[in-house]
């Protein structure tokens, strides 16, 4: 069977810049979002960043050539895309507000192993047996984070989960961006998340934004999403649209990314957020990741790290075939 990839978009520099691109505003969107936890609820901010970084957006699909770029054939692919985002994002955040940053992105990490396990079914890449035991290594770097040697735990294990389950969405939006991206821009990609950030935060709001489910709940990442919508002080609007532009970035940059190379070649360079995430956590919230975190970050980035190589060493051509390739 012949890989979807291979009749793609290749370009795997620049979809390699793109995602280091996307990564650093991630880690900076993280840091923000953590910051304002404590005062306003979730789905208010993704609310705010959505509206402002649609804006952004719309001037990456006008400089890519305008507003035709938005006719899709596929709209309920784009709609499972775009609400796969969500709960990646809805599902992460509440990990963040009670997790410490670098511990909720490094189990969040596990995504590119996802993305390399779901791009065998849905993109028909090949991944052998060696890069599938990265991965089982890589899962076992997650449940050396869980700690189940001890009982007593600052946050529940559930807790802790959230942000494995969050890359669980995240992988599979980013495997459907790789097949949509054959037919759509990346700006296009953008505005269709951007939309549905809209659409499902301002539910959030008509449903519970006055805070009425929030009354009584202890759990802080319950709180954080239920909490009443809150008027932003001066200042916090200046962080606010420091969201939506990080949105409007990120929305644009991974789905470029994606979209213009493998996701085996992409996926890996995702792992620049973790030491990102472990020093705004130091800088700004005083966290410093325990013993148990730094092992679990070297299985899964070590894991990442094999899969990225295996997969730069298949595309590399054989003696073999440079020498036909050099009679052409």
């Amino acid at each position: 069977m012949t890989s979807i990839t291979t009749a793609a978009i290749n370009r795997p520099a620049l979809g390699i810049f793109y995602i280091c691109l996307g990564i650093l505003a991630i880690s900076v969107n993280d840091m923000l979002i953590k910051v304002l936890s404590g005062g306003y609820p979730l789905h208010q901010m993704v609310f705010t960043r959505s509206a402002i970084g649609l804006v952004f957006t719309f001037g990456f699909v006008f400089a890519e050539g305008g507003l035709g770029l938005l006719r899709t054939a596929t709209p309920g692919l784009h709609l499972l895309r775009g609400l796969l985002v969500v709960c990646a994002n809805m599902t992460y955040f509440c990990a963040l507000a009670v997790l410490p940053l670098g511990q909720a992105t490094a189990l969040f990490f596990v995504a590119p192993l996802m993305i390399t396990l779901l791009s065998i079914p849905i993109l028909g890449e090949k991944v052998g047996p060696l890069r599938i035991g990265a991965v089982v290594v890589g899962f076992a770097g997650v449940i050396i984070m869980q700690e189940p040697w001890k009982a007593d735990l600052s946050v529940s294990r559930l807790v802790m989960l959230l942000p494995v389950i969050a890359a669980g969405f995240y992988a599979l939006m980013q495997v459907l961006t790789r097949r949509l991206g054959m037919t759509t821009r990346a700006s296009a990609l953008a505005v269709y998340i951007q939309g549905t950030f809209l659409m499902v935060s301002a539910v959030f709001y008509l449903v519970a934004g006055d805070g009425r489910y929030a009354e009584g709940v202890t759990n802080e990442s319950l709180i954080f999403l239920l909490r009443a919508w809150v008027w932003p002080s001066p200042d916090d609007w200046l962080v606010f649209l420091g969201l939506g532009i990080c949105s409007g970035v990120v929305g644009y940059c991974l789905s470029a990314a994606y979209r213009l190379a493998d996701a085996a070649t992409i996926a890996p360079f995702e792992y620049i957020g973790l030491p990102l995430a472990i020093l705004w956590g130091w800088m700004i919230f005083g966290e410093w990741p325990v013993a148990a975190t730094w092992a679990g970050c070297v299985l899964i980035i070590g894991a990442g790290v094999f899969v990225f190589l295996r997969e730069q060493a298949k595309a590399r051509p054989t003696p073999g075939r440079r020498a036909r390739w050099g009679r052409r």
